[in-house]
């Protein structure tokens, strides 16, 4: 299930450029989970009265769940997660079930994505008795490595709720130690510009993480929306392209975490 608050509207295939496995500490139990115009067209969510935000922190967070773990409980789980949406300051959540995990020694099983219009937001999201609630009740119990990661997007994307069906595929990099900040501005450029590279990306955002008590050490990540997954087969399929693009940044990157995930289909409005 997908559940959105409904938000006004404006107007990566990347994460395929893995370079190194990177492994993960256990799950602290102090744990605070915290374009260039779209040449596809997502599906729109209502729009409400209030005024648009002139900004996006994107957070992600990936779930380990234990290997014997009840599906009861892991649907239990993803319901509460995607629950949230009915939180003044989430713009968007959707919580799933990994697709693909591009990543060979990232053994994450679940995702969620979320959107705020400020930093503000999100912290207050984090501290709600209802996140917090779901938290220490429904993912605790059964995971045993989470990691966050959270970034102001270089741009506010067209469609703020990513419809069912669509599918994500999101980048976290670490880059190696005492880079100049000319390298890791290129990264960044390079990032940036590849929804103009592919043009079966429905939308991009790239940013440095924030909270990196949370994030294992990896500073830069995206995510990527195409329409479906033939769209993202089809950059996949453009593998000397690709590589192209990942030769620009090859010699900065120390590892990589790369997973995708598919948007659930039944969409519920936070109005």
């Amino acid at each position: 299930m997908i559940c959105v608050r409904a938000r006004p509207l404006f107007s990566s295939p990347f994460s395929s450029l893995a370079f190194s496995p990177t492994k993960h500490s256990p799950i602290h139990r102090h744990l605070r989970l915290s374009s260039s115009s779209s040449r596809r067209s997502f599906s729109a969510v209502a729009m409400s009265s209030s005024s648009p935000p002139n900004q996006i922190v994107e957070h992600i967070v990936l779930f380990k769940v234990k290997d014997e773990t009840d599906s009861s409980k892991i649907s239990s789980m993803m319901n509460g997660l995607n629950g949230l949406a009915s939180l003044n300051q989430v713009i968007h959540i959707s919580a799933a079930p990994l697709h693909r995990v591009r990543s060979s020694a990232t053994a994450f099983t679940h995702i969620l994505h979320s959107r705020y219009g400020s930093k503000e937001d999100l912290t207050t999201y984090a501290a709600h008795p209802d996140h917090v609630r779901v938290v220490k009740e429904s993912v605790l119990p059964i995971c045993d490595d989470v990691m966050a990661v959270d970034w102001i997007a270089d741009r506010v994307p067209g469609t703020l709720a990513p419809p069912p069906g669509s599918v994500a595929k999101v980048t976290f990099l670490k880059l190696k130690e005492n880079l100049p900040d000319e390298a890791r501005s290129e990264v960044m450029d390079v990032i940036k510009g590849l929804n103009e590279k592919f043009p079966e990306i429905g939308q991009i955002t790239v940013g440095e993480n924030f909270s990196p008590a949370r994030a294992k050490g990896f500073s830069i990540a995206s995510i990527a929306y195409f329409k479906d997954l033939a769209e993202l087969e089809g950059v996949d399929a453009q593998t000397e392209l690709v590589n192209s693009e990942k030769e620009k940044v090859r010699e900065y990157v120390d590892s990589t975490i790369v997973v995708e995930f598919v948007v659930p289909s039944c969409l519920v409005s936070g109005l």
